[in-house]
């Protein structure tokens, strides 16, 4: 089937959907006659086998039937998704892990087949979905940046062109001439980012990249991919940041199990992914220490939201407190320890980033053990919406980042309309990420 795109259009998706067979590499027949063995023993089963293997190349009225309907080894990463991009457009693609974002990503770019469905991409493509492919340890930074930037399709005289804003972007410019394999894995992740960054191409597939690198680094990363959106290049980002999500896209799209279940305005789709349980929830926690996020000084255990009786909530009331718990295990005596929450809202806004301030601990080292570290949020301090919690944790003398979960859990707080919370008597919306009830006072003066 060929789909055409309109001028406008930049990218077409139509009914795509994408299958895999459990097990398929043990499954290969090695010679004829395993095939016909196979073949004569279970023949049922291989007749609905090649059966869908027949109706491939039909019209999509029998794709639903043959999706929903399929053997137990099969599954379908992706069904039936459609959706169009317009030129300059920054969509947003969201949903939880193995939801089909990045198989969809995939077959955009050309790098795997749809099993039904076709799509149409208008422009050259530059695609970053896997940071450092084609990096050669051997060679020095300057020699992989001409061999990346082949790979990603970038000509010689283009790359000579950018190769000075290239460097200049990394922030590696000291160490050009050596060889990667003594760069750190930062300066190769600085490196492989600046060159697929700087492609010329009308449409750029970003998949989970622009967390790469420091915070001034993860800022330049967030600014180029805003310049491309206004340069008037498309943009498919898939990230599990809610808030790079909301500042960088016009529209999102939800995909759940493989199904296109939501598309709107960013911050529409991400409030209902997070509201769906699709996406965090109030409580996180890692039974397995092995297993918990960490280096080799400090383990997160748990973190969750609570209210004032301790128990685990997903909504609370705009007028009662709010418990966020840190739960962790120091490995090594003789640490300065600095754990913190940072809240966002479903806009993808910082509302506030709290760090620890209890007396006893404060700068002071810390035997090995267990520790629960919460802080107290009051009552009437957030508006009505949802929020959610990133739990960080670093040494101190030198800073080292210890673990860091970006929107670990989340919740939702409820507004009253009882009369008694900020809002008084007011029954319509009320703007502003936070709604504290503060004192007023009405003094009044007879003419």
């Amino acid at each position: 089937m060929t789909v055409t795109a309109s001028d406008n259009i930049a990218i077409k998706v139509d009914s795509i959907s994408k299958r895999y067979r459990i097990g398929l590499k043990e499954n290969v027949h090695e010679n004829l006659a395993s095939a016909i063995f196979q073949l004569i023993k279970s023949p049922w089963r291989n007749f609905r086998r090649y059966r869908s293997l027949y109706n491939f190349g039909k019209e999509g009225k029998n794709q639903q039937e043959i999706i929903y309907n399929s053997d137990a080894d099969i599954i379908w990463a992706l069904k039936q998704v459609s959706f169009e991009v317009p030129r300059g457009e920054v969509l947003g693609i969201i949903g939880r892990n193995g939801a089909g974002k990045s198989t969809l990503l995939k077959i955009l770019s050309r790098i795997t087949c749809p099993t039904f469905g076709s799509a149409e991409i208008r422009g050259r493509i530059s695609t970053l979905l896997e940071v450092g492919t084609g990096f050669h340890p051997e060679l020095t930074g300057r020699e992989n940046v001409y061999l990346n930037g082949t790979i990603l399709g970038m000509r010689k005289h283009e790359i000579d062109h950018k190769f000075d804003e290239i460097v200049d972007f990394s922030g590696i410019e000291k160490f050009i001439d050596t060889p990667v394999k003594r760069y750190s894995s930062g300066m190769k992740v600085r490196l492989a980012f600046s060159v697929a960054a700087h492609l010329n191409s009308e449409v750029v597939i970003v998949d989970e990249v622009l967390a790469v690198g420091d915070a001034d680094f993860q800022r330049k990363c967030m600014a180029k991919m805003e310049s491309a959106g206004q340069l008037g290049r498309t943009v498919l980002l898939v990230s599990h940041n809610m808030a790079s999500i909301t500042r960088l896209c016009q529209r999102a799209i939800l995909i759940e199990d493989g199904i296109l279940k939501s598309m709107g305005a960013a911050d529409k789709v991400v409030s209902e992914y997070l509201s769906s349980g699709s996406g965090t929830t109030a409580e996180r926690q890692w039974n397995d220490p092995a297993e918990a996020p960490g280096r080799d000084l400090v383990r997160l255990l748990a973190v969750r939201a609570m209210d004032s009786e301790g128990r685990v909530n997903e909504s609370f009331d705009i007028r009662r407190p709010i418990l966020l718990e840190m739960v962790y295990e120091v490995l090594k005596d003789g640490f300065v320890l600095l754990p913190h929450f940072r809240l966002i809202n479903e806009s993808g806004i910082s509302v506030f980033e709290t760090l620890e301030n209890d007396p006893n601990w404060k700068d002071k080292k810390r035997p090995a053990g267990s520790y629960t570290s919460r802080v107290v949020i009051p009552g009437n301090f957030f508006a009505e919406g949802m929020f959610y919690v990133s739990c960080h944790l670093l040494t101190m003398y030198p800073h080292i980042l210890q673990f860091s979960e970006k929107q670990i859990i989340a919740f939702q707080v409820i507004d009253s309309l009882e009369g008694d919370s900020a809002r008084g008597g007011w029954q319509g919306s009320m703007l502003g990420v936070v709604r504290p009830l503060l004192d007023w006072e009405t003094r009044y003066t007879v003419n």
